[in-house]
Formats: structure tokens, sequence, C-alpha cells
């Protein structure tokens, strides 16, 4: 588990690394690695969008809930952590890189902490156990009113990135369900 939290922390340090560093280039330049919808380069920003904000109050509001959400997902181990991360992130890349409209940037972690999300609650719903239950009626609770942010309210928001994230990590979930143990016949 400690080796999970230093990959967790690790992984927000490094946000906020590039964060920094692009508040101080000229041009914001590393921004436009980000998805960049049907565009060769926008399918490497897949794996880069994460890792890129557009500014610090926009780095700050996700560095909590991914935080927060990493964590629960962290729970069941490292490597449902990764899987799940990768999962959520090719999946909802995808999603975002093939239906958002063209000529624009899809950048930040909200598809990964809406995955999370996702993940988190369909994962109650697959597995059934008191534990996974438990966990999507917190998740639900907290950040059940983030769900609005799926909706295209806002212009500057990438609500698609929200959405293809949270859809992505429900079929995460459903893909790493565990089975439960058969019963034994007495």
């Amino acid at each position: 588990m400690a080796q999970g939290i230093v990959v967790l922390v690790a992984l927000v340090a490094i946000a906020w690394v590039t964060e920094i560093l692009d508040f101080f280039i000229p041009g914001r330049w590393l921004d436009s690695f980000g998805i960049q919808p049907r565009t060769m380069s926008g399918l490497v920003g897949i794996f880069l969008a994460p890792m890129l904000h557009g500014g610090l109050a926009h780095l700050a509001a996700n560095t909590v809930p991914f935080l927060t959400l990493g964590f629960l997902v962290l729970l069941r181990g490292m490597g449902t952590f990764i899987g799940v991360s990768l999962l959520v992130i090719v999946l909802g890349g995808l999603g975002v890189w093939l239906l958002a409209p063209g000529n624009s940037v899809h950048i930040g972690a909200s598809g990964l902490i809406f995955g999370y999300i996702g993940y988190l609650l369909a994962r109650g719903y697959f597995e059934r156990s008191f534990g996974s239950l438990a966990i999507a009626a917190v998740v639900a609770l907290v950040y059940g009113g983030a769900l609005w942010g799926v909706l295209p309210t806002d212009p500057r928001i990438s609500w698609q990135g929200h959405l293809f994230g949270f859809l992505a990590g429900i079929v995460t979930a459903g893909i790493m369900r565990r089975q439960p143990s058969p019963s034994r016949a007495l």
C-alpha cells in the first residue's frame, strides 16, 4: 500500500511540475499536447492529457479528487490501480478523440477522475460486496453532484472528457470485477 501511495503522490507531483513549467514557458505550449480529436498527434495526447491542465487553478481543483478517488481504487492493490487507470485513460481518451469536436484540445485529469467515480460506483453494482457497496455509497454521497459535469454546460470545459471517462470507468468495473467464489454444496 505504501508503494501505491508513493506512486499516487508522484503522479500528482509530475502534474504540478508540468503545469508550473507550462506556466513559466511563454505561450503555454505544453497544453497543445492534449487530445486533439481525429488527429494523429491527438492519439499521443490520450496518454499526456491527464498530466496537462489549463492553469494552476484547474490542477488545484483536480488534485484532491484525484488523490482521494485514486486512493480508493488503490485499496484493491497496485495492479488494480494501474489497470483501472490505463483502461480509463485509453477508453475514455479514445471516446474523446473519436467524438469530441474537431479543432479542440482536451486536457486535464478530470476524465481520469470521472473514470474513477464510474469505476467505484459500478464496482459496487457488479460485485455487491459490503466493501464495494460502502465505497460506492461514500463516492455517490461525496462526488455524486460532480456527475452534472458530464453535461455540456460550459464551452471551456471538456464535458466529453468527463462523460467518456465516466463511461470508461463503468466498462472497466465490468471488465475487472471480481467474481464471487462459488458456494459450496453441502
